[in-house]
């Protein structure tokens, strides 16, 4: 395993260092107190990509709503990529831990591309274990597009997912928290109690639990 720290604009030097496919993968969902964490993997099969790729791919958190969406519809539709996601949910957080569900909803984002991958970027500082040649990166979605792009695919499916839970849950705020911990989903949590979609592995959470 390569690791490699490096910070700046995204681009495709990291993918261009590497002969074959190569995939970049990246997760979302690891903080909020309730849903699944949520991985996509992202292969371009050319560099030479469109403006609204090279221009406005970017770490999905330094997007605006708006643009991400743009983007993640052009990514989604278009046909110089492949992308797949993987989750892992709520009970499989629990049994395994927050870091080893992270790595299975990784690994099942691999599995589900479609074109064989020789290498695969990783956002963060450890491998979730690919059989392949797997190259982790610090702040990889900050330099990589691939990485970049997987960000921008994980979030916007990760938000619908939690808007959607939220119709059934009302009371939290899902759908504009996504299930982290804020003053509104405090709130809540203690009047109306935890839900089968939070994580009871989580200290706050747990915590509630135990005063019951």
């Amino acid at each position: 395993m390569i690791k490699q720290t490096i910070r700046k604009k995204p681009d495709l030097l990291h993918e261009k260092q590497y002969n074959g496919v190569v995939a970049g993968i990246d997760e979302v969902g690891r903080g909020p107190w309730a849903g699944p964490v949520v991985a996509a993997a992202v292969v371009f099969h050319s560099y030479e990509l469109p403006e609204t790729f090279t221009r406005y791919i970017n770490d999905s958190k330094k997007l605006l709503e708006k643009r991400r969406l743009e983007v993640y519809e052009a990514l989604v539709s278009s046909e110089y990529c492949s992308y797949s996601l993987g989750q892992a949910s709520v009970e499989e957080i629990d049994l395994l831990n927050i870091r080893e569900a992270t790595f299975l909803a990784m690994k099942r984002s691999f599995q589900g591309l479609g074109p064989h991958v020789d290498v695969a970027l990783i956002d963060g500082n450890a491998s979730p274990g690919l059989p392949c040649q797997t190259v982790t990166i610090i702040g990889g979605d900050q330099v990589s597009l691939t990485i970049a792009a997987a960000s921008i695919i994980a979030k916007v499916y990760r938000d619908n997912l939690m808007g959607q839970l939220a119709a059934d849950f009302p009371a939290y705020g899902w759908e504009t928290n996504a299930g982290y911990g804020t003053k509104h989903h405090q709130d809540a949590l203690r009047k109306h109690g935890v839900t089968t979609h939070h994580r009871r592995s989580f200290a706050p959470i747990r915590e509630l639990l135990e005063a019951a």
